[in-house]
């Protein structure tokens, strides 16, 4: 009997809150808006976890609603759930993108203060294996930032011994951290 009801009948009963006309609506307009769902959202299950979401609204808000239209309510609904639940997802991936971004960053930044300090200790070995003499003249000159001249004055040397030590250090270190060596 429920059956041969139109929808402004069905919208009456069920602002009475009568189940039966509730389920009269389910099945009329379950699939169609399944349909809209599913083909704005592209998967089965979220389609119809949107369809279930418009028709528990609909029946908790069954004595509120003003209701002129079913069929134009209901896709209305539906439209309105849909860019919902796109805004969701949007802001979620926009979420996790960020939260992407800032591992790595933070990955980077690990990965940079590991490669420092190995390039440290490298240069440090490297630095040991020089004679005393050549690691002084280089460290004055590379760490200190001392001109030869100030340099073979400080040390009682000629420019060139402090030139040739310098030169030789460099290479030296060179061969021992070509590991390190980029091609920038």
């Amino acid at each position: 009997m429920i059956k041969l009801l139109t929808d402004e009948q069905l919208v009456i009963q069920l602002n009475e809150s009568n189940k039966r006309a509730f389920g009269e609506i389910y099945d009329r307009y379950w699939y169609k808006l399944f349909c809209i769902a599913y083909h704005q959202i592209g998967t089965r299950e979220e389609a119809e976890e949107l369809v279930h979401d418009l028709f528990e609204s609909l029946w908790n808000r069954r004595d509120q609603s003003n209701i002129r239209h079913l069929s134009s309510y209901l896709v209305l609904s539906m439209k309105h759930l849909i860019t919902n639940f796109i805004k969701s997802k949007i802001t979620w991936r926009k979420y996790k993108e960020h939260i992407l971004l800032q591992k790595m960053q933070e990955a980077s930044i690990t990965d940079n203060d590991v490669e420092f300090t190995d390039l440290s200790q490298a240069l440090d070995a490297a630095l040991k294996k020089l004679p005393e003499k050549t690691s002084k003249i280089f460290q004055l000159s590379r760490f200190e930032n001392q001109s030869v001249k100030d340099i073979a004055k400080e040390l009682n040397l000629s420019e060139k011994a402090v030139e040739y030590h310098i030169t030789r250090s460099l290479k030296i270190l060179k061969d021992h951290l070509w590991i390190y060596h980029t091609p920038n």
